[in-house]
C-alpha cells in the first residue's frame, strides 16, 4: 500500500449554494502548493467541483477525503442523500433530474458526472437509495 503524503477531508452541505465550489477551490489551491503538475490540478478541480455541486444540489451533506500519494491522488465523496434510482442513466451525458429552480441558477445540465468520468482514470459509483451516494474517483501519477 503506497505512503499517504497528504490527506484532507471537507464536509459540504446540501443547498448551500453560496459556498458551492469553495471545497474544489480550495483543493485545487492545496494541490498547486504542493507541486502536482497542472493537468492533474485541472482534472482534481473538474472532479471535486462536479461532485460538490452534486452534494449542494441534491444531498443534505457529505464528506469529501482527497487523498494524495506518489502514484495517485484520490477523491472520495461520501453523501446522505436519496440516492441515485438508476446510475445507468445518470451517468448519460445531459441526463439531469435538476429542478426548474436549479436550471435558473445555471446548474442542472447532466454533464456533472459524466465529466467526473472523464477526467478520472479509475471511477466507481455506489448509491443507495434513500441512504444517499458513494463516488470514488483515483487519477494515476505520473512518477516519470
Amino acid at each position: 500500500m503506497a505512503e499517504v503524503l497528504l490527506q484532507r477531508k471537507f464536509q459540504v452541505r446540501g443547498l448551500d449554494f453560496d459556498k458551492a465550489g469553495d471545497t474544489s477551490a480550495e483543493v485545487k489551491a492545496i494541490l498547486t502548493d504542493v507541486g502536482l503538475d497542472p493537468d492533474v490540478v485541472l482534472r482534481a478541480g473538474v472532479i471535486s467541483f462536479e461532485a460538490e455541486m452534486n452534494v449542494v444540489m441534491y444531498a443534505v451533506r457529505a464528506t469529501l477525503i482527497l487523498t494524495l500519494t506518489e502514484e495517485a491522488l484520490s477523491i472520495v465523496v461520501d453523501d446522505e442523500g436519496p440516492g441515485i434510482p438508476d446510475i445507468e442513466m445518470a451517468m448519460q451525458e445531459g441526463y439531469s433530474t435538476a429542478s426548474d429552480e436549479m436550471r435558473e441558477m445555471g446548474f442542472g445540465y447532466g454533464m456533472g458526472l459524466p465529466n467526473i468520468k472523464k477526467n478520472s482514470d479509475e471511477f466507481v459509483l455506489e448509491s443507495q437509495i434513500g441512504r444517499g451516494t458513494r463516488l470514488c474517483s483515483m487519477i494515476e501519477l505520473d512518477s516519470r
